[in-house]
């Protein structure tokens, strides 16, 4: 059921849900339309098309992400899966397009299957939430260790943005998020040091075209399984997992079913599938983007830049450059930081420890065997390590579940 609403979004907007909503729509840009233009390369796919897939995917995941946020008052931010989409790319000289277009169709329509027969609840109910908490800690923890790096790269951008942080943390004043005097601090400071050079901007319009479809074997079990264990048995599962962990009431299959329809769309389009975004959920949902029946402005904020992205693609990705690197990674760390430290403590403070232990170094570590990511198999190590050395507890846990 969705929580009823305690006022306007307006009236429930403050500095800590902005802040963090801005946060994560400048990680939207930076962090994911490069990759997926990049991708479209490797695919050879036109700039008309590659401005389409853009268009489609960015479009489903902003609609999506805002009415799923303002129905359940709950900070649920859509978008795709970065793993998949990397995914994609080595596999691009295997297939041809419309071969990869009908695996990812396929996925699309398991996934919506899985929300529609009740297998996304069932899905989170039966994996234990410390473990689940151990693989999502494992599996952002990069965010924070490339935070250290690219502070001792760029010192003064990585420097004054830290410094905003922290002055912030020790106000401890609700009108002056640290986030927010992050964002301040060194956004002043990159442009401080910006040379003014402008990049080229490529004008594409927004237009929607139909790539060919091809149903081949050989790329449905190559592509759209491994799209279905990515999206929804990974993303999706590590983003309800966090929302649960956050004391929110996760309404798991209808946002599976929503999930596996937006990467319906998607796919047919050229896409890869949608889900429930781990990154952008651990700066939405943590404690430091506001009281939790607030939090949702932040994801309806950020939600709506997506569809900004869709309708400005292609110069935005040009204008990406004028963001010093430095800046975007340290603001993401600082951004996941808090969710990052809730989740251990929540994973290492239950009675699964060990397993949530494992599920999180094995998360840390970038890996992938069979085709399939480290962050699946920490699932598979933290529940072996649970089922040796702490039965009981994981007994009652699936009990309860």
């Amino acid at each position: 059921m969705p929580i009823s609403p305690h006022g306007s979004m307006l009236k429930d907007a403050n500095p800590q849900t902005l802040s963090a909503g801005l946060t994560t729509s400048i990680w939207f840009l930076v962090g994911s339309l490069p990759l997926l233009i990049a991708v479209a390369e490797r695919l050879n796919a036109s700039n008309a098309h590659t401005a389409s897939w853009i268009f489609v995917s960015y479009l489903a995941c902003g609609f999506s992400g805002i009415g799923l946020s303002l129905y359940y008052r709950q900070p649920i931010a859509i978008g795709w899966t970065i793993p998949g989409m990397v995914y994609i790319g080595t596999v691009a000289g295997q297939f041809s397009l419309s071969e990869i277009v009908g695996a990812n169709i396929v996925a699309g329509l398991i996934i919506t299957v899985l929300g529609g027969f009740g297998l996304g609840g069932f899905v989170l109910r039966i994996l234990p939430l410390p473990i689940v908490l151990g693989m999502f800690a494992g599996g952002i923890l990069s965010y924070v260790t490339r935070l250290v790096t690219a502070t001792i790269e760029d010192g003064v951008i990585g420097g004054a943005t830290i410094a905003g942080y922290l002055i912030g943390r020790f106000l401890d004043h609700q009108r002056l998020p640290p986030l927010l005097l992050a964002l301040i601090f060194g956004g002043v400071a990159s442009a401080l040091v910006s040379n003014g050079q402008m990049p080229t901007v490529n004008w594409v319009a927004p237009s929607i075209i139909f790539p060919d479809v091809t149903f081949s074997v050989a790329a449905i079990l190559t592509i759209g399984l491994p799209m279905v264990i990515l999206s929804a048995g990974l993303g999706t599962v590590q983003g309800l997992g966090f929302l649960k962990s956050q004391g929110y009431e996760v309404a798991a299959n209808a946002i599976t079913l929503i999930v596996g329809i937006g990467s319906t769309i998607s796919a047919i389009f050229g896409g890869v599938p949608t889900i429930v975004a781990r990154s952008a959920g651990a700066i939405l949902a943590s404690t430091e983007a506001g009281p939790s029946q607030q939090r949702y402005v932040g994801a309806v904020v950020a939600s709506f830049s997506l569809v900004v992205i869709a309708l400005f693609a292609m110069p935005l990705a040009s204008l990406v450059g004028l963001l010093p690197k430095a800046y975007v990674v340290v603001l993401a760390g600082l951004a996941i930081f808090s969710a990052l430290q809730e989740a251990i403590e929540k994973a290492i403070t239950s009675d699964m420890k060990s397993g949530a232990l494992v599920a999180f170094c094995v998360a840390a570590t970038p890996f992938s065997l069979l085709g399939i990511t480290s962050s699946v198999w920490a699932i598979v190590a933290g529940l072996i390590m649970s089922a040796v050395v702490e039965r009981e507890a994981l007994s009652s846990a699936s009990g309860e579940q």
